[in-house]
């Protein structure tokens, strides 16, 4: 079963249970990547919806650390609930051992030597941490790499 039938079908679920608030966040979802499908005339295929939902994370996690520096408490919890619906359909986290060997193998691979070739290394990189770690927190060890 593709993501995005699996995202439809948790909405269906919910609408039977009643559950409003999963149900808000799940059209969020469904919303965004029917505007994508509009806007581009595509049909998204799982790698086109993960990077839909990764794009959400990123937006969440920022407003999450924005909220709770303002001490908006009501506002956190609601992001952080979003944001743990939105963990539901991401694959398995990669952990800092296998981000750094990604990394490592990367740069490898592109023979990459400097900041000037993190382009190339980035664009290697995406398509296999796309969804299963944070590209800000990546793009920062790329860039220690090739600085060293």
């Amino acid at each position: 079963m593709s993501l995005k039938n699996r995202i439809l079908d948790d909405v269906k679920t919910a609408m039977r249970a009643r559950d409003k608030s999963r149900l808000s966040v799940l059209r969020l979802i469904t919303a965004a990547i029917k505007q994508i499908e509009v806007d581009q005339r595509i049909e998204m295929d799982d790698p086109a919806v993960l990077q839909v939902l990764d794009k959400m994370v990123k937006q969440r996690r920022e407003s999450l650390e924005q909220y709770e520096k303002a001490g908006r408490d009501d506002l956190a919890t609601q992001e952080q609930f979003e944001l743990d619906i939105l963990k539901d359909y991401l694959p398995e986290q990669l952990n800092e051992a296998e981000i750094s060997a990604l990394i490592a193998k990367a740069i490898s691979d592109t023979g990459a030597s400097s900041m000037r070739d993190m382009g190339a290394v980035m664009g290697l990189l995406r398509e296999k941490v796309q969804g299963r770690a944070d590209m800000k927190s990546v793009s920062n060890a790329v860039r220690a790499n090739l600085s060293n």
